[in-house]
């Protein structure tokens, strides 16, 4: 029987993955060849993928927490 981790995809190209690599050797898993994480790696170099970030955090937010925690405390 098949695993789903077995039918992985290249995330670049669309074909098969590689296979897993023997105990202590290398495969460029979850890529189809190495080639492909070359050009996965320069996207990220390029930022062409980016991790999004908040820019800042509401203070309402984080007074209303600690209001709701200083509250449930008084209630111990």
């Amino acid at each position: 029987m098949t695993s789903p981790a077995d039918s992985l995809t290249c995330p670049t190209c669309g074909a098969p993955a590689a296979a897993r690599a023997e105990k202590g050797g290398r495969s460029p898993r979850p890529f189809c060849s190495r080639r492909c994480a070359d050009i996965d790696l320069g996207r990220w170099f390029q930022e062409s993928y980016a991790i999004p970030a908040v820019e800042s955090a509401d203070d309402t937010i984080v007074e209303s927490l600690a209001a709701v925690k200083a509250h449930s405390e008084e209630d111990i």
